[in-house]
């Protein structure tokens, strides 16, 4: 199984939400082909109800413990609860990393 699949179906299970796109954006940066490193997760749950970004992305870190331990360099996270969400999150930049560099 992809390490896409796995965040997604952990996330799923912990916060079973209205909306969830993980991607694995690694081939927009300077790593070896085929990578899994760089990930970007927009995330809808009623768990995010009035509680702040930071809290948020903290209690997705909790549930990827041992992914961001390991494997995931980035994560990109986009965290919104129901009646915040509009259809779309921001697209990640750029990497300005490695021979990427301008």
């Amino acid at each position: 199984m992809s390490l896409a699949k796995q965040i997604e179906e952990k996330l799923t299970t912990s916060f079973h939400p209205q909306f969830i796109d993980v991607q694995c954006e690694s081939h927009l940066h300077n790593v070896p082909a085929g990578s899994e490193m760089h990930f970007r997760v927009v995330l809808v749950s009623e768990a995010f109800e009035s509680i702040r970004k930071v809290q948020r992305h903290q209690k997705v870190y909790a549930v990827l413990a041992d992914e961001m331990a390991g494997p995931i360099h980035a994560l990109a996270l986009h965290t919104y609860a129901p009646d915040e969400w509009e259809g779309d999150a921001p697209e990640s930049p750029e990497c300005q990393g490695g021979s990427k560099k301008g």
